[in-house]
């Protein structure tokens, strides 16, 4: 068991986050964010499957399945897009994307800097992101216009830095929710 290097890259990972979160004026959701993740049900598979790389979450599912911890996790924290998984109201569609509120995606775009950030440590770009993003969002069940929002501020970032996108998101996408 690894607690003691899981500890430091989850609490690492909720500082970068709460940091991003206070620059963008999300005050209450920086103090609020993964907390989730200290309780036994996440931590201590975080513990078990810690590898400093990548999520235990994904340990988790390649040796038994299912993460569990990633289910408890998600159902938990609004700013991952699968919390805003419902049935649709159109017959014969099944699962859908919700559209997120404003705040939560903005929380997710800096969930996924930090995450990029803490996992890829000195290998980080503003482009890292949204490669990891572009990897994955064929499979996602995502609200077009939270999917839109999300790789806007991804693309931005990627083209134009932390600075003018921090700056947009707080005075542009933020302030006109």
């Amino acid at each position: 068991m690894k607690a003691l290097e899981h500890f430091k890259t989850i609490t690492h990972h909720r500082h970068l986050v709460m940091g991003y979160c206070f620059k963008l004026g999300l005050y209450k959701q920086g103090l609020l964010h993964d907390l989730s993740k200290y309780a036994p049900v996440e931590f201590l598979v975080g513990c078990r499957y810690y590898q400093g790389d990548r999520s235990p979450n994904n340990a988790e599912r390649e040796a038994t399945g299912v993460s569990m911890a990633w289910l408890h996790h998600k159902g938990r924290n609004k700013h991952h897009f699968e919390y805003w998984i419902d049935y649709s109201l159109n017959p014969g569609e099944g699962m859908v994307g919700m559209e997120m509120p404003t705040q939560y995606v903005v929380e997710m775009f800096v969930d996924r800097i930090a995450a990029s950030r803490n996992y890829m440590k000195d290998a980080y770009t503003d482009a890292s992101a949204l490669e990891y993003y572009k990897k994955g969002c064929h499979k996602y069940i995502m609200h077009p216009k939270t999917a839109e929002l999300l790789e806007q501020l991804l693309v931005m970032l990627a083209e134009k830095g932390e600075e003018e996108t921090f700056s947009y998101v707080r005075y542009q996408v933020l302030h006109n929710a």
